[in-house]
């Protein structure tokens, strides 16, 4: 194995540990900030350093058709290009098989992809994802697989999840092992019990750094995710990071870090500080909602970033009403922010032995969620 990973603390089933990377330390649980396309959207590398945030992601598909790969590396490499050190983790295109399903013809070898941007066709094979990811230099590479779609029969479940175990293996074969880099292997198998077991059976026969678990968030509800992580986690390996792709709200990481799940990463709240959402420790907040117009209160009084110390809900408001790009700049450094102070919380509380009564109180802090106007 070339990624180092200890276990510091236990909590039931929840864990605080450290994965050594080439690119730097990553404490866990950790969230990610996304990065899809080599930035952070609104965000410079300095404001998501200052969010505390330690690993970003970033993703083969869109990276591949814009700027490529072979550019990328020409010009020294992801972390260079984006002005990013710390570890960088890549998604292998597997979610785009799925979301993009109209733009693709997938077979046993892999995927003809259709542009989204101009149509062009592109091929990606677990063997072509694996080097776009080591073009990139990515610390932390993921197998290619294919994010099984919900819902899904057994009958379905199933041949998406061998046809993941096979791109595995070929993965895990097109990887270059370097000191400080790892590869994960991802957990399919839908909603089933049994599959997911034989997926994690499979993928722990072969050998990875971590192991993801995937095909979750995608429409199945917090219940069946819970469901799903309650018997899924209990087959991965002790010594190695578990980690829940694309996920999700604070009330699902705190459930998932309460069942043993040690990083994470979502477009929520980068998505959110573009529309106006603010995730607080009151709560969820629309600063659309004319109710700001006059409210001179920071944002969130437990936050300390930029726009909480020195803005007022107020201000805030008016520079979404207004359109200014500002707006949305503010708000998604504040709600990374918000993401990062919530998982320092959850270690402290691991370490301490207290995430039952922490999870409890940060809960009951959530006093308010607004929807969208």
């Amino acid at each position: 194995m070339s990624l180092n990973f200890r276990t510091d603390a236990t909590d039931g089933a929840a864990r605080a540990g450290v994965l050594h990377t080439a690119h730097g330390d990553v404490q866990t649980p950790v969230f990610m900030p996304v990065g899809t396309a080599g930035t952070v959207k609104a965000m410079t590398a300095d404001a998501v350093r200052a969010t505390g945030a330690s690993i970003v992601l970033g993703n083969t598909y869109h990276l591949m058709l814009r700027p490529g790969a072979e550019r990328v590396a020409r010009l020294g490499g992801l972390h260079k290009f984006m002005d990013w050190s710390g570890p960088i983790l890549t998604d292998s295109g597997g979610f785009q098989v799925m979301s993009l399903s109209k733009l693709r013809k997938m077979d046993k070898d892999g995927v003809t992809f259709q542009s989204h941007i101009d149509g062009s066709s592109h091929r990606l094979t677990p063997d072509r994802s694996i080097e776009i990811q080591h073009l990139l230099d990515a610390t932390i590479t993921m197998a290619l697989d294919e994010c099984t779609p919900f819902p899904a029969t057994p009958e379905q479940a199933r041949a998406s999840m061998q046809l993941s175990m096979d791109w595995a293996q070929r993965s895990k074969d097109a990887f270059v092992p370097r000191a400080g880099y790892g590869l994960f292997g991802i957990v399919q198998g839908s909603v089933y019990p049994d599959l997911r077991a034989q997926s994690a059976a499979a993928l722990t026969a072969i050998g990875f750094d971590g192991y993801a678990i995937g095909g979750l968030a995608v429409g199945e509800g917090q219940a069946d995710m819970f469901r799903v992580l309650d018997f899924t986690v209990p087959h991965l390996p002790t010594d190695r990071p578990r980690y829940l792709m694309g996920v999700g709200t604070p009330d699902d990481l705190i459930g998932s870090v309460a069942r043993g799940v040690d990083m994470f990463d979502c477009v929520m709240p980068t998505r959110a500080g573009r529309t106006a959402r603010a995730y607080t420790s009151g709560g969820v907040f629309n600063m659309r909602n004319a109710r700001f117009a006059d409210d001179a209160a920071p944002l969130d009084p437990a936050c300390d970033c930029p726009l909480c110390s020195r803005h007022s809900r107020a201000y805030l408001h008016h520079l979404f009403r207004a359109d200014e790009m500002l707006g949305p700049m503010l708000l998604t450094w504040h709600n990374i922010a918000y993401y990062q102070s919530l998982m320092r919380g959850l270690r402290r509380a691991i370490v301490a032995g207290r995430l039952d009564a922490h999870a409890a109180a940060v809960r009951a802090g959530w006093t308010q969620v607004e929807e969208p106007a």
